[in-house]
């Protein structure tokens, strides 16, 4: 019986060898297409040289932070500062009469009060108002929460904005706290620091005053609206 021998493939014996083997070749590709994967390829670069900077040592620290640990501090960096801004004298103020004159700072306070009660889309929607208003303090809500979702461009793109709208005039800035944005070659990076004294509602109080808000839909999305009341219900909690 007459055995058969297997083919064997030729295996590239050079680094060039194989280059050739993989490359595509001309005409597969337009130069608009090639410009894309470029484009694609320094946007991902960029991206990692930013997560770099994230996960690098912070001030004063010799080890880096990993990603979970960073994650984790986004959230409760971001948590304390609504805190810090629902405490502020203005911040019911503002909500009370957001029905009429739609002030952006108004637009943060309530904000603020959606994420402790965990309606994140809706808080998003109203961060996004009060940024777009010029308030810098919603790009940082912005940054961190983006910052806790693991969403990095999202949060690199909010990072950026914090310089600029901290130019912005009439800054409604109820909690004092300092934001270093370190600008680098695709790179940016927020050291922020909050006071340690930072009074807290409890959460759980705060979502049983949102709970019975009342609820648009705005392009598929439960966005809960600000009212009177809910302003009362605040400065009830906050004097407790």
């Amino acid at each position: 019986m007459r055995s058969e021998t297997p083919m064997r493939t030729h295996q590239p014996r050079t680094l060039e060898e194989a280059l050739d083997r993989a490359r595509i070749r001309e005409g597969s590709y337009t130069s608009a297409h090639r410009e894309a994967s470029r484009r694609r390829i320094a946007d991902q670069l960029r991206e990692l040289h930013w997560m770099k900077a994230l996960t690098g040592p912070a001030r004063g620290q010799r080890t880096p932070n990993q990603p979970l640990m960073l994650h984790e501090r986004a959230g409760h960096d971001l948590r304390a500062l609504c805190q810090g801004v629902i405490h502020d004298d203005e911040a019911a103020r503002r909500i009370a009469r957001f029905d009429t004159c739609r002030d952006p700072g108004g637009a943060l306070a309530f904000a603020c009060l959606l994420l402790l009660a965990d309606y994140e889309e809706g808080a998003q929607f109203w961060l996004q108002y009060a940024a777009g208003g010029g308030q810098a303090t919603g790009a940082v809500c912005l940054h961190l929460l983006h910052l806790h979702r693991g969403e990095w461009r999202d949060a690199k793109y909010w990072a950026e904005q914090i310089t600029v709208l901290e130019e912005e005039p009439y800054q409604y800035a109820p909690v004092a706290h300092e934001v270093h944005t370190t600008l680098g070659p695709g790179s940016v990076t927020v050291h922020l620091d909050l006071p340690d004294d930072v009074a807290a509602v409890p959460e759980e109080a705060v979502r049983d005053a949102v709970d019975d808000l009342a609820v648009d839909t705005l392009d598929g999305q439960a966005i809960p609206q600000p009212s009177p009341d809910l302003a009362h219900q605040l400065q009830d909690l906050v004097a407790h």
